[in-house]
Formats: structure tokens, sequence, C-alpha cells
């Protein structure tokens, strides 16, 4: 029988992810390393990933920057290239990069906004898993983790299409999952609550709205990006290896009230 420290040990593995230059990316990142993953961290912009591989190299850990526009699909496929070229294989997927560039109504949402929330949160993690799944298909062996968020799960009058293409995303695990299931690649969701993040800076930066969400929270208070990186190595490690389609919600128990 595995310790505990085996069960939930990455290493010998790569885990590849995205918008892995701050907040929960850069946790998932980070500790997954610390695991014992060879970390891949991407992001828009190059400096901003060479400081995160810089803290995990300083920290005795094995990574690299490959910067990416998750949009552009020959962009995708040269980060998954250099991965490759890196370390041989993608073991481990995070698809985390995001955007939410409208806080308002569906009704109100311009067209290109629309647009945008749509290409950065599914179209670009259903892109990501065609060009990384099959090779791990090949082997028998991979798991993918997409960031989503308790948005997909709830009406908003301001969150909506976020929440859209979240909910996008916990049915692109599930589908995937099935599809992938008999070749024992394994395919799940995040969906965390309000985490102190710049992402969410709106929604916990002021007093008044911060208290408001607060109250409504079992455990009273917002969730750390570290405890978002917890939930996401148990997803890539042994001890989440008979788990896959689902989408675990962390949230201080934002959902049950």
């Amino acid at each position: 029988m595995s310790g505990s420290s085996e069960l939930f040990s990455l290493k010998g593995r790569t885990a590849l992810i995205t918008g892995s230059s701050r907040g929960i990316g850069r946790a998932i990142a980070e500790r997954m390393a610390q695991a014992g993953a060879r970390v891949v961290v991407s992001s828009r912009k190059q400096e901003a990933c060479d400081e995160v591989v810089q803290a995990i190299r300083d920290a005795g850990g094995e990574a690299i920057a490959v910067p990416c526009n998750i949009t552009n699909k020959s962009e995708l496929e040269q980060l998954v290239a250099r991965t490759r070229e890196a370390f041989g294989k993608i073991d481990i997927l995070v698809c985390n990069a995001a955007v939410n560039p409208h806080y308002g109504t569906t009704q109100e949402i311009p067209d290109s906004a629309f647009q945008k929330v749509l290409d950065c949160n599914i179209r670009s993690n259903h892109w990501l898993c065609q060009l990384v799944v099959p090779e791990m298909a090949e082997r028998k062996d991979g798991a993918v983790i997409i960031v989503s968020s308790i948005g997909g799960l709830k009406g908003s009058s301001t969150l909506g299409t976020y929440g859209l293409s979240k909910a996008a995303d916990m049915a692109l695990a599930r589908n995937l999952a099935v599809e992938w299931g008999p070749r024992n690649v394994r395919v799940n969701c995040i969906a965390p609550g309000l985490i102190r993040t710049d992402f969410a800076k709106a929604l916990w930066e002021n007093p008044e709205t911060y208290n408001a969400t607060v109250q409504r929270y079992p455990l009273r208070r917002i969730g750390e990006a570290d405890e978002i990186a917890g939930t996401a190595i148990f997803l890539a490690s042994a001890a989440g290896s008979f788990v896959t389609g689902q989408t675990i919600v962390v949230d201080g128990g934002a959902t049950i009230t």
C-alpha cells in the first residue's frame, strides 16, 4: 500500500498549466512542482512567466516558461510542441486561463466581449484537449483539469456570460471523460468560489461587497489560491485515479446556502 506522500506525488510527471503567471494558476504550478512535477508555466507575457519559473527553481523545482495567447491556435500548437521538446510528454494538462471582460447583464454585453469569453474560456480548452489528450490516450495515462467556477452552477445578473462559459467547461469535462475514459485519461473540473486573486479583485476588494458575500459563506471567508492547488494535486495524482467527469466545488460552502 502506498504512503500518503506517494499517493499525492507527481514525481516524474509533466504538467502544462495555462494562465499560470498569477493567482490560482501560479499556485497550482508552484504546488505541483513541490509535488515533484516538471512544470510548464504559460500566460501571455514572457516576463511574468519567467518570474514564476524562477520562484519554482529557487525552491528546488523544475520548470520552463512558454508564453502563449490561448485564443491563437498556432500558439497553442507551439506551446504543446515546446513542452514535448523540453520534457518529452505531457501527463497533466491544467486549463486555467480565462477572461471576464464584462460585469453586467447578458442583455448589455457587446458582441465582441461575448465572443472573447467563448474563445478564451471554452474554445481554447477544447483546442488544448484536442492537441494533448490523444498522446495521453496512447500511453493510457493522463489527467486533464479544467478550472471552472461556481458561476457555472448559478444564475447571475452581473456574471451571466462568464457563468455560461464555465458551465460549458463542466460539460466539456464530462464529455471528454466519457470519450477518453476507456483509455485511462481522466478529465475533471474544479469550481472555485470567491478566491483572493487579482482576477476576482472586483468582488473582494470592496469591503461592502466582501462582507455581503462572506456572510453567505458558511466558513465566513473567501478562499486562497493554495486551497485550489490542493484540489488540483489530488485530481492529478494517484489519489484521484478513480475520479473522472466530475466538478469538484471548492467554495467555502457558498453553493449550499
